[in-house]
Parts: C-alpha cells; structure tokens; sequence
C-alpha cells in the first residue's frame, strides 16, 4: 500500500513541477490548503479543563523556577561581593 502512495505522490510531484508560472503556483497554493483544511479535521482539540489546568501548572513551574533563580542569584551575588570587599 505504501508503494501505491508512493507512486501517486511521485506522479503528483513530476505534474507539479511540469506546470510552471503563475498558474501552476496558485494551483498548489490551492492544493496546500485543501490538503491543511483536512488535516486540521483530524486534529484533537484539549477541552477548555485541559487547557485551564496545563496553563496553571506552566504558570506554577515558571513561579517556581522563577524564585529559585532569584535566590540563586541573590546568594551568588552576596558571595562575589564578600570576596571583592
């Protein structure tokens, strides 16, 4: 089956690249969001719970790593300016 798939997308492309110029460009243009609009179909979108409750982790991690580089950096900074003073 994977060779039919093949063949079919060879022959597309060798047609493709035959029609040249500005007609040949709009027709894969065309082609390219029909083929997007079937994709988009298949896509799963995350329920609106999903979606609050990965946006409120991202938010927490972020806080979190947020602080601890602050930290960090507050007690690296104490550390050079007791060694340069």
């Amino acid at each position: 089956m994977a060779k039919k798939k093949g063949k079919k997308a060879a022959e597309k492309q060798s047609a493709q690249s035959k029609s040249t110029g500005l007609v040949g460009k709009v027709k894969e243009f065309i082609e390219f969001f029909e083929e997007s609009k079937v994709e988009i179909r298949k896509v799963v979108w995350p329920t609106r719970k999903e979606t609050i409750t990965t946006c409120v982790a991202v938010l927490v991690v972020s806080l979190v790593i947020a602080l601890y580089l602050g930290i960090v950096d507050f007690a690296l900074s104490k550390i050079v300016e007791t060694i340069l003073s």
